[in-house]
């Protein structure tokens, strides 16, 4: 055979090798989502090494299904070189992987999380060169969640002036997010889009220069931050509930544009705890779950400290995970690239049922603050969330907590909807904050200083005897006194302390609709220690028609949708019995995790004090597993 006939055959079959490929790259997708890893500059810097790379490539991709790969060009004053940025691009563009930029703006590690002087021209100059170096290489770039301003040194003391360290730090922000992200990078590569990932701390994002009303619009599209970690042993105390509602609330905040969901492996105690993040943001229905990072995915297992769970076949099952590993892996011993593969495969066989997510639509304008995370907590008691930025005048029940003080028309808002026949639910916070700004024309309440050292709790059908409700798991807890005036305002809930009544929840008629005053404690963990009847009591009026209900113990979380189906998912370390009660007739619901339908007992409407019409509903039992959770639809 001629020489250039063989090397022709040979190109050709080249050619169909790498077709063959990346078809079978591609084989693998996730049905409903994308599933992409992020690369630290650090770990950019080894893939020099082309060994090292196939090797690490090889034990990741064995054991999770990638997409997209984000390529970081900057972090902490190292900026990689560009032909080494190309080489690892092409490395996986050949096996059929996405690729896109990556920069953290973070200037050194001296300083925990040091951020650039934004006000010294030298440093405005590199973030500048830093923009249009990575737009060079990448027509998608993605800002890590540390491109915010928390410098101040003596130029940034000079710039502010007069003003805020909040108000100095978004104006700031936004003219860096022009001139020195934006317009460069555009300028070097028209066709780039870059997109704002911004992190977990959402109440505090605009005293550090993040600005979630004009960046979501002057950027290409913006990402969430869902990782949530432990609750307890973070800094921030952050809920598990935040893995989902952060989500929502920004993609209520740029419809359409909100990339994905962001989880890294950090600050848990067991590997349940990792898993769950990847979960809640995908039934949040991100379009794509982001992984953190490709150095952290080739770690170990951990199992950690579950032991009181081990060998129930929870949702994450522990040794099924290692099953699937050792059918289909030939490395050794699993990493956390097969915990996250083994999580996400699992909820890609439902999640393409869900509909749209729905909740009690709650208002936080843009750069407010007050009582903050409340909304986490209230997710975590079997209360659906569903959080946007402007007041949602379309809602029959709106929630308001303390942060809605920032919109300067809020009381004439609240009033609006009232006269429509609707009803708003407002926290003792919000009381508090808008005592003497107008909140007195709606009713006259008063916010004191005097607190409560509540034991038990009772509720009532309109003027008569109360009936209890039970007692605090683990002794008192401390409520703010909200005085009222009988007979003008109805307290339907109330705790008792030494038998002294103190309203848990309130209402007044106004026009047409019904206000409702809900006294929070003041450390809001302890809504996890009050009585599930008092919780269930409190939804009676607070999500009385929400289509699907909860009941049951705290720390078990409810995610409805609008085509009737809902997951119920448990993060507590024992079983728990709980409740589901569905609106619509309906008496039978489909398991879409087994196929089994599950048969409900119909219940008339409860009656509810003042008259309030109450629902008829399907009552649904349920025994949920620790750390796991149930997924149903109407058949």
């Amino acid at each position: 055979m001629p020489s250039l006939l063989r090397r022709g055959l040979r190109a050709a079959l080249s050619v169909l090798l790498l077709i063959v490929c990346l078809k079978i790259a591609h084989a693998g997708q996730y049905k409903s989502f994308r599933v992409a890893v992020y690369i630290p500059a650090g770990v950019v810097e080894r893939m020099k090494d082309p060994q090292w790379l196939e090797r690490t490539w090889g034990t990741i991709s064995q054991q999770l299904r990638v997409d997209k790969v984000y390529i970081e060009t900057y972090r902490s004053r190292r900026i990689i070189d560009e032909q080494l940025i190309e080489r690892v691009k092409k490395f996986f563009f050949d096996r059929g992987v996405q690729v896109a930029g990556g920069i953290a703006h973070t200037s050194e590690d001296a300083r925990q999380f040091q951020t650039f002087s934004y006000a010294d021209p030298k440093e405005r100059a590199y973030v500048k060169n830093i923009s249009e170096l990575t737009a060079r290489h990448f027509d998608e770039i993605i800002l890590d969640d540390f491109f915010f301003y928390m410098s101040k040194d003596d130029a940034d003391i000079t710039a502010k002036a007069g003003k805020s360290w909040t108000q100095y730090r978004v104006d700031a922000m936004d003219e860096v997010s022009r001139e020195l992200i934006l317009k460069p990078a555009r300028a070097v590569n028209p066709k780039v889009k870059v997109i704002i990932k911004y992190p977990n701390w959402y109440e505090h994002f605009q005293g550090l220069g993040y600005d979630l009303d004009k960046q979501s619009k002057m950027f290409d599209g913006i990402y969430t931050g869902t990782e949530t970690r432990d609750p307890v042993i973070t800094d921030q105390h952050l809920q598990q509930y935040e893995s989902y509602q952060i989500f929502r609330y920004f993609e209520n905040i740029a419809p359409g544009r909100n990339g994905g969901g962001w989880v890294d492996t950090f600050s848990v105690l067991y590997v349940d705890r990792y898993v769950e993040q990847l979960w809640d943001t995908i039934f949040a229905k991100a379009p794509e779950m982001m992984l953190f990072n490709w150095d952290l995915l080739l770690q170990p297992i951990n199992p950690g400290a579950r032991d009181a769970w081990k060998g129930l076949h929870t949702s994450f099952d522990y040794d099924q995970m290692l099953a699937s590993f050792h059918a289909s892996s030939t490395e050794q011993k699993p990493t956390m690239a097969r915990v996250a593969g083994y999580s996400l495969e699992q909820v890609d066989q439902f999640a393409g049922k869900l509909g749209k997510p729905i909740g009690l639509k709650s208002y936080k304008p843009y750069q407010s603050t007050g009582e903050d995370f409340l909304h986490d907590y209230l997710g975590m008691i079997g209360i659906p969330i569903d959080l946007y930025p402007s007041f949602p005048a379309d809602a029959n029940t709106v929630l308001l907590t303390e942060s809605a003080k920032f919109d300067p028309e809020i009381v004439s808002k609240i009033k609006a909807h009232l006269r429509t026949g609707k009803n708003v639910v407002i926290s003792s916070g919000l009381v508090r904050a808008l005592q003497g700004k107008g909140i007195d024309e709606l009713v006259e309440l008063e916010y004191t200083d005097h607190k409560a050292a509540v034991t038990e709790y009772s509720g009532a059908f309109g003027p008569g005897n109360r009936t209890p409700l039970g007692n605090n798991f683990n002794g008192p807890m401390l409520f703010p006194e909200i005085h009222f005036l009988t007979n003008d305002s109805w307290p339907l809930i109330s705790g008792l302390a030494n038998g002294n009544g103190f309203p848990i929840l309130l209402m007044n008629r106004y026009s047409m609709g019904i206000l409702f005053v809900w006294t929070i404690p003041e450390n809001f963990s302890d809504l996890y220690e009050m009585p599930p009847q008092v919780v269930s009591a409190i939804k009676d009026y607070v999500v009385n028609t929400f289509p699907v209900r909860l009941d049951g113990p705290a720390k078990v979380s409810l995610f409805g949708y609008d085509n009737h189906a809902f997951i119920v998912e448990s993060f507590l370390d024992q079983p728990a019995d709980v409740t589901i009660s569905t609106t619509g007739g309906f008496t039978k619901l489909n398991n879409l995790l087994t196929g089994e339908i599950v048969s409900g007992q119909p219940l008339p409407a409860r009656r509810l004090s003042q008259g309030l019409p109450g629902a008829e509903r399907v009552s649904f039992k349920l025994n949920l597993k620790p750390h796991s959770y149930v997924v149903f639809a109407e058949p």
